[in-house]
């Protein structure tokens, strides 16, 4: 149609460098895109766990045959690895027939909490891509809007009539730099807001079942001794 912003036109007309920016962006997008997509199933899993995990931990069944169960079939991450992981920390710590109950008790939240980490580690990966797309990706585009806009006037102080009409296809090109800029940025930017809250809360989430999982074992404890 004529009169209309033809995007590939003015992309296909720009200078070398301005393409090479566009290029750049693109490549950032589409790896952003991707991460973006990744770490919803990531986190959606990870809370879904957590749930399922929970309801199974407090519904009064026998803590050894949960960890037979899970240690049977494979810790599915998250929070089963961090159950696991303490379990068979405090199970090893009793086999020992230690009288240390504070020791015991210490051995296992150590041992949940190096499972945590890691499992909060996979969550995170990734995100400070993200962050760095969502800062950057303005600049870069920037840049290459300048890039254009020095090439522009350079063509055009050669000319002896220019008018509006001469200088905005030029501006245009340059400036489509700066929108994919903003189009590379916004969606890493919002995702890494998203997704980082959505991790601190699973952390959270694991921190408390971690500090509740050992009052439970400290328990156990007291009740094996008085036995």
């Amino acid at each position: 149609m004529n009169g209309g912003l033809n995007v590939f036109e003015l992309i296909a007309n720009s200078s070398l460098p301005v393409q090479g920016v566009l290029l750049i962006l693109l490549v950032f997008s589409f790896l952003s895109w991707v991460i973006i997509i990744r770490k919803y199933g990531q986190t959606k899993a990870a809370m879904e766990n957590a749930e399922g995990f929970e309801e199974r931990f407090w519904s009064g069944g026998d803590l050894a045959q949960l960890f037979r169960e899970v240690s049977h079939r494979g810790a599915e991450g998250g929070m089963e690895t961090i159950f696991e992981s303490g379990f068979r920390e405090f199970a090893r710590q009793r086999q020992r027939k230690t009288h240390d109950a504070r020791g015991v008790i210490e051995g296992a939240e150590r041992a949940m909490q190096v499972a945590s980490t890691r499992e909060i580690g996979v969550l995170e990966r990734s995100l400070e891509f993200l962050a760095n797309v969502g800062s950057i990706s303005p600049y870069v585009g920037l840049f290459g809007t300048v890039w254009g806009i020095m090439g522009a006037f350079q063509g055009l102080g050669d000319m002896k009539d220019v008018t509006i009409a001469v200088v905005a296809p030029h501006i245009s090109e340059a400036l489509i730099a700066t929108a994919m800029g903003l189009f590379a940025a916004i969606p890493a930017q919002w995702a890494y807001n998203r997704y980082a809250t959505k991790v601190e809360r699973i952390a959270s989430r694991y921190d408390v079942f971690q500090e509740e999982f050992s009052s439970v074992l400290q328990r156990q404890i007291q009740s094996d001794d008085a036995a």
